[in-house]
C-alpha cells in the first residue's frame, strides 16, 4: 500500500511551468504519483487532506509543499494544471468531475471509480470540459520490465498477442488497513481494486479496444472476520480483436516472501512469449524488474533496473499543456475501468 517507485529526474518541462496539487491522502499510492510527477519536472504546490496526520507525514516527504485550508482553494488556484489524488476508491469520482470542472486535469489513483454510474458521470464531464481523467495504473506504469514490454510487444517481437496472462498477489498487512478497506460499497471489490491493473495491462499489450467478461469469481477464504472483503478473484475476458485474458489477483502473499507481492505477467504471441517478474525473481533474486524473452533466436534475460524509466508522467505533463494523448487515451482509461466493474458485476461468489 506504500509502494511508490523512485526514478531518475527526467525533465520535460522547465521550473515553475507545471504546477499540480495533491489531495486526499487515503493511500499510499499517492506518494507514487508525486514521485512520478516531480521526477518529469512538475511542481508540487498544494497538499490537502481533512487528517491533519496525514498532511504531517506528507510534508515530511515533500517539505516544500503549502497546506491548502480546504480543497476549494486548491481548484481556485488558477496556476495548478493538475490534481493528483489518493481518495477512498467510492469517492474517486465525484471529487475527479469536480477537478474537470473546476478546469484542471485529474489524476486518480487506481481504482477510479466503484460502480458504473461513477463511470457514466466522469465521461460526460470529461467530454463536456475538455479535461483528463487520468488513473495510476502503477502495475504498467511505475514498473520498468512492463515498460520494456510494451517497447518489445509493440515492436513486434513476439508477433501478434494471443494472450495476456496476469497475476497479482499482494500482502494484505491488515492490522495496518483502515476500515474502508473492508467494506465493499467503498473499495469495490477484488477485481475492481487490484484488479484493474490486470485489465488495463491487457489492453495495452493486445490491442484490444473493448473486451467481454466471459468468467469471474470472487472469494474471501480467510477473512471471516471482515465478512464483505474479498481476498480472492479471477476473471476471463475476450477482447474485441479476439484476444484473451486470465486474471487471478489475491491477498495471500505469505510473510516469507521478501516483498509485498510476486507480480507476474506473461504475454503470448505468434513468434514468441515474455514473462515479467515484476517485483522479485523468487529464491533466485530479490530485485525486480526480470524480464524473460522467448522467440526463435532463443532465450533472454533482461533486468532492466534504472535503465528505462518511468516516461508515462513527463507524456502526462505534456498531454496537459498541449491537450493531446502520449501518456495514455481517455478511452482507454475509461474502457480499463468499465472492464473492472463489469466482471466485478458479474463475479461468481465462491464459498469456502
Amino acid at each position: 500500500m506504500n509502494y511508490a517507485p523512485q526514478g531518475q529526474a527526467r525533465a520535460v518541462v522547465q521550473p515553475g511551468e507545471f504546477a499540480f496539487a495533491a489531495a486526499f491522502l487515503e493511500h499510499g499510492h499517492i506518494y507514487g504519483q508525486c514521485n512520478g510527477l516531480i521526477e518529469a519536472g512538475a511542481e508540487l504546490k498544494w497538499v490537502y487532506d481533512a487528517d491533519p496526520k496525514k498532511v504531517e507525514a506528507f510534508r515530511a516527504k515533500y517539505p516544500q509543499v503549502q497546506v491548502a485550508r480546504s480543497f476549494d482553494e486548491i481548484l481556485a488556484d488558477s496556476k495548478v494544471k493538475l490534481v493528483a489524488a489518493a481518495a477512498i476508491p467510492n469517492e474517486r469520482g465525484a471529487i475527479g468531475c469536480g477537478v474537470m470542472q473546476s478546469g484542471k486535469d485529474y489524476f486518480t489513483d487506481k481504482t477510479p471509480f466503484t460502480t458504473l454510474e461513477q463511470l457514466a458521470e466522469a465521461r460526460r464531464v470529461s467530454q463536456a470540459s475538455d479535461r483528463k481523467y487520468m488513473v495510476y495504473f502503477s502495475e504498467r506504469l511505475h514498473v520498468e520490465c512492463a515498460v520494456k514490454a510494451g517497447e518489445l510487444v509493440h515492436g513486434g517481437a513476439i508477433g501478434r498477442v494471443v494472450q495476456v496472462l496476469g497475476l497479482g498477489p499482494h500482502r494484505l498487512g491488515k492490522p495496518a488497513r483502515p476500515a474502508w478497506f473492508f467494506e465493499r460499497a467503498r473499495y469495490g471489490g477484488i477485481l475492481c481494486d487490484i484488479g484493474s491493473h490486470q485489465f488495463e495491462q491487457f489492453l495495452f499489450y493486445s490491442g484490444a479496444t473493448d473486451a467481454t467478461v466471459t468468467q469471474a469469481a470472487v472469494g474471501n477464504f480467510a477473512n471471516a472476520d471482515t465478512p464483505e472483503f474479498e481476498d480472492f478473484g479471477e476473471a476471463s475476458l475476450l477482447g474485441n480483436n479476439e484476444t484473451s485474458n486470465y486474471v487471478r489477483v489475491d491477498w495471500f502473499t505469505p510473510p516469507g516472501l521478501s516483498t509485498w507481492g510476486d507480480g507476474r505477467l506473461v504475454i503470448l504471441g505468434t513468434k514468441g512469449y515474455i514473462e515479467l517478474r515484476k517485483y522479485v525473481d523468487v529464491a533466485r533474486d530479490k530485485q525486480g524488474d526480470q524480464l524473460y524473452l522467448v522467440d526463435d533466436k532463443g532465450e533472454q534475460h533482461l533486468n532492466v533496473t534504472g535503465q528505462v524509466g518511468f516516461p508515462f508522467f513527463g507524456e502526462l505533463i505534456l498531454d496537459c499543456l498541449n491537450r493531446t494523448e502520449r501518456a495514455m487515451s481517455q478511452a482507454h482509461a475509461f474502457k480499463a475501468a468499465e472492464l473492472c466493474l463489469k466482471a466485478q458485476a458479474a463475479a461468481k461468489r465462491l464459498t469456502p
